[in-house]
Parts: C-alpha cells; sequence; structure tokens
C-alpha cells in the first residue's frame, strides 16, 4: 500500500475518486476497525490544500457511518459524496449533520459527466486520479473519460483466481505505452495514454 500512495502522489492529484465498494473493502482488508465518531468528525478538519479530496459515488448510503476514518486519514483533504435522487433520506441527513459536501448529480446512479463539470468548475479540479476497482474504472474507461491508466505489476501469475480488472470493458481501449519503471527489487510501474 506505501507504494500504491508514493506512485499516486506522483500525479499531485486534485482528487481521488473512488468507488464505495473499494473502499468497503479496504477497511476489510487494510483497516483495523472502525473507530468511534466523536464530535470533532461532524466538522471539515483544516488540513493542507495541497492534499487531494476524496470523492466517493455512494448513492446507496454503502457508507454510513463509515466516512470518519476518511476524513481523518491523513492523506485526505476532505471527503466529498456524490448520490443520486433515489439515495435513501437517512444518508442524505447523515451527511449534512457532519457537514459532508455531497452532491446529487444523476436519478438513480451518479451521472459521471455531471460529476466532472461539478467538480472542475466548483473546486477547479485539474487531475483526479481513481484508485478504484472493476466497477468504476469500467465505467469511466466505457464512457470515454479516462486520459491515462497507470499500472503497478506485480511477478505473479495468480491464475483462476485472478481479479480481472477489465471484464466489463465494452469496446476497444486503444492504450499507448508513455513510461515503463522498474521500483523496488520486482515491482513495474506501467503509465499507458488512452488514445481511443
Amino acid at each position: 500500500m506505501a507504494l500504491h500512495y508514493q506512485i499516486a502522489a506522483k500525479y499531485k492529484p486534485d482528487a481521488h475518486l473512488i468507488g464505495s465498494n473499494t473502499i468497503k473493502v479496504g477497511i476489510e482488508l487494510y483497516g483495523s476497525g472502525v473507530p468511534t465518531e466523536e464530535r470533532s468528525d461532524f466538522e471539515k478538519q483544516r488540513k493542507s490544500t495541497a492534499l487531494p479530496y476524496w470523492v466517493i459515488p455512494d448513492t446507496q448510503g454503502t457508507l454510513k457511518g463509515l466516512l470518519h476514518t476518511f476524513r481523518r486519514f491523513e492523506f485526505c483533504r476532505d471527503v466529498i459524496v456524490l448520490i443520486s435522487e433515489k439515495t435513501p433520506k437517512r444518508y442524505i441527513e447523515y451527511l449534512r449533520k457532519r457537514n459532508y459536501d455531497h452532491y446529487i448529480v444523476g436519478k438513480k446512479h451518479v451521472d459521471l459527466r455531471k460529476f466532472l463539470a461539478l467538480v472542475t468548475s466548483k473546486y477547479e479540479m485539474k487531475t483526479i486520479l481513481t484508485d478504484t476497482g472493476r466497477i468504476l474504472s469500467n465505467l469511466l474507461l466505457n464512457q470515454g473519460l479516462v486520459s491515462e491508466i497507470s499500472l503497478l505489476v506485480h511477478p505473479v501469475v495468480v491464475g483462476r483466481d485472478a481479479y480481472n480488472i477489465f471484464t466489463d470493458i465494452k469496446r476497444v481501449v486503444d492504450l499507448e505505452l508513455l513510461k515503463g519503471e522498474r521500483l523496488q527489487e520486482h515491482f513495474y510501474w506501467l503509465t499507458f495514454s488512452v488514445t481511443g
């Protein structure tokens, strides 16, 4: 994970776009439990403006009771939550009480184009890094909203248990290798420009 965040920092992103399922799995795999929410968690914290926002599509309220964990995270400026017209009212009230910026950007699901228009104008974001799993990354690629792909390659053949992140891509996505770099002893960092 440390190497992952080192790579992410090189992009100097204004925001990390992270799927709610990815975050929930991350808590289960790498967290040490969910800390008790404190009064200070209800307010925005003053952090460096150099830190990226974490932008999370969460139309179902999957992360209710968990968001304070990310608000406290040292690499997160604050959390912005994207919801839809169908998001449960209890979740919206939870966000309001805790002063999370949240926006309705879709009827049932998050409209990713509306989200991009919103954050680029309201927050003046230029670089948005997606740190996500199959669902959100495939939606972004299918809609032509990705300009670059960064892969950290581990020299292991997983076989049948492999997690294929690109299974739901519905079109051919042409790539051009921008850079290949060996990191540490045996990891490889590949970056590709999305050309079509």
